[in-house]
């Protein structure tokens, strides 16, 4: 099956209508959500997944499908080694074939500066036992045989994975409705309900479910309709750019990233292709009104953000979309149900000739399809994954700032562990809501 993200035009699996009773709803239908609601239905939870328009049509089918630890925040690891502990369970679970195989992650140094700087994260490696070693430029050469790209050197993660996320995370959503979780697309949610304070329900456009709890992992729609409720946070999204390349010879097997370019082997034999570094913000009130605290990752990288001045109508973050609705009116949600930004073509060709440039021996190869996502981000680059004290029985999981695909098993088992109180199995305290209110200085993640 050749690739291309999952759009609105996809047919409908799970119409719902949604039960008017449940313990938790959540709100969205990501990798995210379905590992949250998959893991809650495993504890005997009973659970509603909502999407307002089809499972995995965003970010989750987006995304490059790199499955990694290597050069995540130091909080982050612990969380993603249990993460890919889960995929290769689930791979044996759910019975189908999601692509998922180790194949290694390298960061490709195109001189010693950046060399040295990856050198700086192998102590992060080091002290969760990871198998990341720093190679020579001899040795990233004997690797990528046949590169006509000369590398001052390289960081590789053996251990680390890839899979398809539009196969994925569609078979995860599957199990999970095998498991007793209820998905409902085409359903956007308009409001929470409270009583005394603390969540009571969720209004849909097609009713209103009764629940005590209610997890927000709406991606890059969280902000929006988190700020419906009093409920701040400083998340903006960016637009990424992926190609895929028709089934090629296999130069390089697994995923790997230079100061141009993204490559990653896919199942079908192609390889999945991004501009390394480049993302496009479109310019709106949140933009605005979060611009001091990004100030930092801006600096951090002048040139890797693009700003856009007008937002397409109905986006997030558009100057007309609207930032107040009532619950028995149209949301936001519904007027776009899958949020899917036109690619950047001229990206697209740059992409295609750094591969190009790259391995030679390729020939002229067809590039089959281009697409683009709204990347979740934060200021910090880490997301938000906590509960709301301000509003009883609401948790937040978002902003995961293009690493939640590889990591989304781990902090759907998190999520579920704060939904029912449980013992964490990690310390979340990075991820705080509260860091961005008081007064904590904020860290950001690595610039790897």
């Amino acid at each position: 099956m050749m690739p291309f993200p999952i759009s609105i035009d996809d047919p409908i699996s799970y119409p719902g209508p949604p039960p008017s009773d449940t313990d938790v709803v959540v709100v969205g239908g990501g990798i995210i959500g379905v590992m949250s609601a998959w893991e809650l239905a495993k504890r005997g939870v009973k659970v509603v997944l909502l999407e307002k328009g089809r499972i995995a049509a965003e970010q989750s089918s987006r995304n490059w499908g790199w499955i990694r630890a290597q050069g995540r925040d130091a909080a982050e690891v612990p969380i993603m080694q249990e993460a890919a502990t889960m995929w290769r369970q689930m791979a044996d679970e759910i019975g189908e074939d999601i692509g998922l195989r180790q194949s290694g992650v390298t960061y490709l140094a195109e001189n010693e500066k950046n060399l040295a700087r990856y050198e700086g994260w192998l102590p992060i490696a080091h002290d969760h036992g990871l198998d990341t070693v720093l190679m020579s430029a001899k040795e990233t050469a004997a690797k990528f045989e046949g590169s006509a790209t000369t590398w001052a050197g390289a960081l590789w993660t053996p251990g680390d994975m890839r899979a398809e996320p539009w196969v994925a995370v569609p078979a995860l959503a599957r199990a999970a409705v095998r498991d007793g979780v209820t998905i409902v697309e085409s359903c956007a949610a308009r409001m929470i309900e409270t009583k005394t304070g603390r969540v009571s329900g969720v209004i849909t456009e097609s009713g209103t479910i009764n629940a005590s709890s209610v997890v927000v992992a709406g991606g890059a729609w969280s902000s929006l309709f988190l700020r419906r409720h009093g409920v701040k946070i400083p998340q903006l999204s960016v637009r990424a750019t992926v190609a895929a390349t028709a089934p090629v010879e296999n130069v390089h097997d697994g995923a790997a990233v230079d100061d141009r370019l993204a490559f990653r082997r896919r199942q079908d034999g192609g390889y999945t292709l991004a501009a390394s570094g480049f993302h496009e913000l479109y310019v709106g009130p949140d933009a605005f009104r979060a611009l001091g605290s990004f100030a930092g990752q801006l600096m951090q990288d002048p040139l890797g953000t693009r700003l856009k001045p007008v937002p397409p109508r109905d986006y997030p973050d558009a100057w007309g979309t609207s930032r107040r609705w009532e619950a028995d009116a149209v949301s936001p949600f519904e007027k776009m149900r899958v949020l899917d930004p036109a690619p950047n073509m001229k990206k697209v060709a740059s992409m295609a000739k750094s591969f190009a440039d790259t391995y030679p021996q390729l020939g002229k190869f067809e590039i089959t399809t281009a697409w683009a996502g709204m990347i979740d981000t934060m200021p910090d680059v880490v997301p938000v994954v906590d509960t709301v004290k301000e509003m009883p029985g609401l948790t937040i999981a978002t902003g995961m700032c293009g690493h939640g695909f590889g990591i989304g098993p781990g902090f759907g088992r998190l999520v579920a562990q704060l939904v029912t109180g449980e013992t964490l199995n990690h310390d979340i305290s990075r991820f705080r809501l509260s860091r961005f209110h008081d007064g904590s200085k904020l860290t950001l993640g690595p610039n790897l």
